[in-house]
């Protein structure tokens, strides 16, 4: 299948070699030249894993936007949500005819690059699916080496619009065979892991995050107080799921942790291997990195915008956007992805799920 990967980061590195070892004809394009380094010149993404490491050569890798959608049958898009509102208009014109867009994860971003080809002037029926976390667990190391310390099993994937779910989702399939199907682009936005495991990691690790120059969040800052605050918060989105009409499964993020439950997204043992790894002990600053930049004030604001829609109360996520907008000095909700600030906060409960069966309404 021809597919495009559009990013440089750690994802788009893993979805590029991963995809091509599948036997895939994969176009990886990034923004910056220069920053492809050895990449650029050689085609070739080292990737290391449980089978070991070896060299991936990709079919083609180009800072041309144009280059790297044409013709293909999917668009993988494993790019922090806080690039989408800049890249949406760049892509806006280049989206063909039956052309699939993917985001692991998106907080919805699937109707952000869906309505900037409306507002571009592209009329071609194209779709897009959004699961609830990477399908790689990925760090890279040096500019032409990405490690995958584990991939993901399951990818619970909602459709926009869901009219077009069975070809849309079969077109993912191919490329991802993890991927499960939910319903519509909402139900997928409502799996994303993000903004339920990093606020509270971050924000109740802050000391030793601002004292230590690295911490790992996810091993020596994973403690018993901390697991119940992420217990409660993804309670409640699981409870906002059940009052927008979603069933399970909810892919509850207590099952990261405990293997006696059901199977997680990235399977068992996911968490001993991400820790071992050491891949995540880090220097993570506050104001500027993606934890909170992207999972909380996107991610976690557009779960509370969803809670306020709907006058289902979310204290716990309130609060912790409430002392994320303490630590960065800006008010996180006003500011970042909300019904609002996509324009569909006055739309009632049945509108949306036109909208989001239907498409936009031209």
């Amino acid at each position: 299948m021809e597919i495009a990967v559009i990013g440089g980061g750690h994802g788009c590195y893993a979805s590029a070699a991963s995809l091509t070892e599948q036997g895939h004809n994969v176009r990886l394009w990034r923004r910056n030249a220069a920053a492809f380094g050895l990449v650029k010149n050689t085609k070739k993404i080292t990737l290391t894993d449980h089978q070991g490491e070896r060299s991936v050569k990709i079919a083609a890798v180009t800072d041309n936007l144009a280059t790297a959608m044409q013709d293909a049958e999917l668009v993988v898009l494993p790019l922090p949500c806080d690039t989408q509102t800049s890249l949406a208009p760049q892509l806006a014109a280049l989206w063909e005819e039956s052309q699939v867009g993917y985001l692991p994860p998106g907080t919805f971003g699937g109707y952000i690059y869906a309505k900037a080809a409306i507002d571009a002037g592209n009329h071609a029926d194209i779709s897009f699916g959004e699961t609830g976390t990477l399908p790689y667990l990925a760090r890279k190391h040096g500019e032409d080496n990405v490690r995958i310390s584990v991939y993901a099993t399951r990818l619970p994937t909602g459709i926009y619009p869901l009219k077009n779910a069975t070809r849309t989702f079969a077109v993912i399939k191919k490329a991802f065979p993890a991927a499960e199907q939910v319903t519509d682009l909402l139900d997928g936005a409502l799996m994303n892991a993000g903004p339920v495991i990093h606020p509270p990691l971050i924000m109740m690790n802050a000391g030793p995050l601002e004292n230590f120059d690295t911490w790992d969040i996810h091993n020596e800052g994973t403690q018993p107080s901390i697991r119940s605050v992420t217990n409660a918060l993804d309670q409640e989105r699981i409870s906002l799921r059940e009052v927008l009409g979603y069933g399970p499964p909810h892919f509850p993020l207590k099952n990261h942790y405990d293997d006696t439950l059901d199977e997680w997204m990235y399977g068992n043992f996911s968490h001993e291997k991400l820790t071992d790894s050491g891949d995540w002990r880090e220097t993570i600053d506050l104001h500027t990195h993606r934890y909170m930049r992207e999972d909380t004030a996107l991610g976690l604001a557009f779960f509370c915008s969803l809670g306020r829609w709907v006058n289902h109360p979310m204290p716990i996520s309130e609060g912790l956007l409430a002392i994320a907008s303490g630590i960065t000095g800006e008010t996180l909700y006003e500011s970042g992805r909300s019904l609002e600030t996509l324009g569909l906060a006055n739309l009632t409960k049945h509108e949306m799920k036109n909208m989001l069966k239907n498409g936009i309404n031209i």
